[in-house]
């Protein structure tokens, strides 16, 4: 099983102020398994950002509800927004003002969904 099915399969774990931050090199090998994604500060705090082209308004509505429906799955929520033929979705760790493991496996797992409309 590669390393990002591993992912996949995991569950997100609550956060508290008090949980690590991907830092450094740790921070950097996570994020060679979610290439699509940007790393952008906002605030100066980081996030993954991704935009995924959409066939319609329609097919991006429905992306977008999978993807609520995902989150709350998880009890990890990210900004989505929706635009015309695209949607893009924001993943970072609120409490901590950072990025959190549960950002890389939400990348992973928001990558799965699209991969699989």
């Amino acid at each position: 099983m590669t390393r990002i099915n591993e992912l996949r399969r995991e569950r997100c774990k609550a956060c508290r102020k008090d949980a690590p931050l991907l830092l450094g090199e740790e921070l950097d090998e996570m994020l060679l398994l979610v290439p699509d994604w940007e790393l952008q500060r906002v605030d100066d705090v980081p996030r993954l950002v991704r935009t995924f082209p959409q066939p319609s308004w329609r097919a991006g509505l429905r992306f977008t509800q999978q993807l609520g429906e995902l989150a709350e799955e998880e009890d990890h929520h990210p900004v989505i927004l929706l635009d015309w033929n695209k949607v893009t979705v924001s993943w970072w760790t609120h409490i901590i003002r950072g990025l959190h493991r549960n950002d890389i496996l939400m990348a992973t797992k928001t990558d799965a969904l699209a991969e699989s409309l």
